[in-house]
């Protein structure tokens, strides 16, 4: 399955791990060159600049525009949730509108731990999610 990989740039390490993880399993884990990049400590200057205007370095790179396209040439993608700012599981924006463009080209949606609670889009990630791994990408089907 050529399942895309998506979460926080927090979450670059463990997007890397799940990458290589569902690749061993047989599956074509993807993720965007860069976040790779910054996983493996490539592009420090460039971290720097997330951290400090996020929202410019995703319009240069045209980020949301990659997901989209990469969605659409998936077969599912897996939402990597860990805790982040104090939010249990945390599902931000971006992230948000990639399980939105998943669920409007009928791909299949997982998500690695449980929907946060509280954030204030919680019914609508309920609505679209598939299948909740907890932790485990056995459950991958």
């Amino acid at each position: 399955m050529k399942i895309t990989i998506c979460g926080s740039v927090a979450f670059r390490k463990n997007m890397l791990e799940c990458k290589n993880e569902l690749n061993k399993m047989g599956h074509e884990g993807i993720i965007h060159q860069v976040i790779e990049d910054l996983a493996l400590g490539k592009n420090p200057e460039l971290m720097k600049r997330v951290e400090e205007n996020h929202a410019q370095v995703k319009r240069e790179g045209g980020f949301i525009k990659w997901y989209h396209d990469s969605i659409k040439n998936s077969d599912a993608i897996l939402v990597l949730n860990y805790d982040k700012n104090g939010i249990k599981n945390y599902i931000g924006g971006n992230t948000l509108m990639e399980i939105g463009f998943a669920h409007v080209n009928d791909k299949k949606i997982f998500l690695l731990n449980p929907i946060p609670e509280e954030v204030s889009y919680a019914d609508e990630i309920k609505t679209m999610v598939d299948i909740i791994l907890d932790g485990n990408l056995n459950k991958i089907n």
